[in-house]
């Protein structure tokens, strides 16, 4: 069981966690949840023991083996599988025992103890663990510094699984992965028999290995049963209670002061007066269920371009002598929404950068359309940022010539709206870095966006924004994630780059995933899909949401129009019953023409009112089909 009792920490003089308690039941599997900067990290490195909180205390079992990464990478010449193995501090320590020992009886104990620990199975088990993560027998074997920062972390957290820690906490531990290793990792939780504590926004992680979900928010946790999808329903039922509950209390308040206000200087009701205002004093006040509104993202729509926008044939591309793909047949049209798949190193950013022409084919050849415009996103421009400068400097340079107003409104699609376009990009989050990034590269309204694994710096509720804009957004999409739920939703292809090739993927991603884990042979995965059926499924995909996008549209407008025309016939209202309150415009009507008005505005706001509901309706009926 692991306790933790009002653990508050300030950093910098700025409170990070405020009473943060909890009680995590034996053996449970909980994802912690929240919005960057909530205090995630933190309260993990406090469970740890490598943070000191400035109050509160974490209670756990004194024998229990903690596992725990680093923020260091491993380094040196020690090859990954020797590293992982060296995990196994035990076995590690008898093995070098057993090479000096001299005395019989110890040598014995030695050889028994590793017997029982499986110590013979132990290179097999973290060759497993490290084939899973990405890493084939040749490059188990290289050493550490042959390996750049990001496959130096895979190996930081093989070795903490091999290790078998009873507690094991997990801060993010898909973000240097691919989509083949982050499926692989969520198999190797699912049956991994500990309790776990995961910081996670993949969705698909939350849904299938947790038990219990540890929400952050403002400096406190909730705990709740379930995985992400019962999280988010609880969530929505305790939100409603708490906006019912706020309304009943501001009501009682009013009530209160009121008869304060009117009895209060009576002698006859001082008394009563008085217990009135010690019962507002006592009254605390709930807060507003308000979700954090910064979260926005919105492509701006290209110019319609005929397709093809791009056609390889027979292309090769690589660097220098180096040919990393061959055979690239691929026609990319202004509707296609396309996803790479493949473990790193296989060539999926290699292929990217060629349909973005930093990379020309080695040969065969690559044909666009002149007037195409592409938006390459990729982590190296969210690490680029020049952290003092602000966002308005940013988009300034890039937008020359352009007004204002016209920065202002790319950088507010993206939430950096008002004073936010002008805060330091040091003192931005990771996501709203992320953010600014995607603002830059689609400030020209590009034809097509290139996305290399967008969301390593997202939350979930970030991602789902994510996902909205991209199914709005009209150009095609190139996309490489290992977020499933992304892809499921947005990606209408599956392209496979293996082997030095890159070819359609027959199968839903599904197929895709039981391909990855073993549970059905290759076949056909890796052949090109039945062209007539693909073909018309991509189209079908494509119609299906230039349909939702319309609905979306309509939706939104249909609110905004309930919204201004039930303000006009509340103003009419009080025109013809409280004339002194009428608004100019109302205030020279006569009785009978304010009723006239006041028909004709409802029966607006009626039209709009079935418009929304007949959109409403459509829409949740076709992402209930879909």
């Amino acid at each position: 069981m692991l306790n933790f009792s009002n653990i508050t920490v300030r950093l910098g003089g700025t409170v990070i966690l405020d009473g943060a308690t909890a009680a995590l039941p034996p053996g449970a599997r909980v994802g912690m949840i929240g919005r960057n900067g909530a205090g995630k990290s933190t309260l993990m490195k406090v469970i740890a023991g490598m943070l000191e909180p400035d109050d509160g205390s974490v209670d756990m079992p004194k024998d229990a083996r903690m596992g725990y990464i680093a923020q260091e990478a491993p380094a040196g010449q020690d090859s990954p599988l020797d590293t992982v193995l060296a995990a196994d501090v035990e076995r590690a320590s008898l093995l070098a025992e057993a090479e000096t020992a001299s005395d019989p009886h110890r040598i014995g104990e030695i050889h028994e103890r590793l017997n029982m620990i499986e110590a013979h199975s132990a290179p097999a088990r973290a060759a497993k663990i490290l084939i899973g993560l990405g890493f084939d027998e040749a490059a188990q074997q290289q050493p550490m510094d042959s390996f750049s920062g990001g496959w130096r972390m895979r190996v930081a957290l093989a070795a903490l699984l091999f290790s078998q820690p009873e507690m094991l906490l997990l801060d993010e531990p898909s973000n240097h992965l691919d989509l083949e290793a982050t499926l692989w990792l969520e198999n190797f939780l699912t049956s991994y028999q500990a309790t776990i504590l995961v910081i996670s926004h993949e969705r698909d992680l939350l849904n299938n290995v947790v038990d219990h979900i540890l929400h952050l928010q403002h400096g406190t946790t909730t705990l709740y049963p379930g995985g992400y999808d019962a999280f988010e329903k609880q969530r929505a039922e305790r939100q409603a209670q708490q906006a019912s509950a706020r309304e009943k209390q501001i009501a009682q308040r009013e009530k209160l002061e009121s008869y304060v206000s009117r009895w209060g200087a009576k002698a006859h009701s001082a008394k009563q007066a008085q217990s009135r205002v010690k019962a507002l004093a006592r009254m605390e006040p709930i807060a507003a269920a308000i979700d954090d509104p910064s979260l926005t993202f919105h492509f701006p729509s290209p110019a319609e371009l005929k397709p093809p926008l791009i056609t390889l044939d027979d292309a090769a591309v690589g660097y220098g002598d180096n040919i990393i793909l061959s055979g690239l047949n691929m026609r990319l049209d202004p509707d296609d929404r396309t996803a790479l798949l493949g473990r790193n190193g296989n060539g999926k950013t290699t292929l990217a950068r060629l349909l973005a022409s930093q990379l020309e084919p080695k040969k065969g050849a690559i044909n666009k359309s002149a007037k195409l415009t592409v938006g390459y996103f990729t982590q190296y421009q969210v690490e680029e940022l020049d952290t003092n400068d602000t966002p308005l400097e940013h988009m300034t340079r890039l937008m020359k010539g352009a007004k204002p107003g016209a920065v202002r409104a790319q950088l507010g699609r993206f939430g950096f709206s008002g004073d936010k376009a002008t805060i330091l990009v040091g003192k931005l989050s990771g996501g709203e870095r992320a953010r600014l990034a995607l603002a830059m590269i689609t400030r020209d309204a590009p034809h097509l966006l290139i996305l290399d694994e967008p969301t390593n710096h997202l939350d979930v509720d970030a991602r789902e924004a994510l996902v909205h804009a991209l199914n709005e957004y009209s150009g095609a999409v190139i996309l490489v994630s290992h977020d499933r739920h992304m892809l499921e939703l947005t990606a209408d292809r599956l392209m496979m780059v293996d082997s030095g090739k890159a070819e359609e993927f027959a199968g839903s991603l599904k197929d895709y995933t039981d391909f990855v884990l073993g549970k059905n042979q290759p076949g056909s995965a890796s052949g090109k899909a039945s062209g007539g059926n693909r073909k018309e499924e991509r189209r079908a995909a494509a119609e299906r949401r230039k349909q939702q996008g319309e609905l979306r549209k309509t939706v939104a407008a249909s609110e905004k129009q309930m919204k201004l025309l039930g303000e006009e016939v509340s103003a009419i209202d009080r025109a013809m019953f409280d004339p002194a309150s009428a608004e100019p415009k109302h205030a020279s009507l006569s009785m009978t023409e304010l009723m006239k008005l006041r028909a004709e505005t409802q029966d607006k706001l009626d039209a709009a009112e079935a418009r929304w509901m007949e959109a409403s309706d459509q829409l949740e009926q076709d992402n209930g089909n879909g």
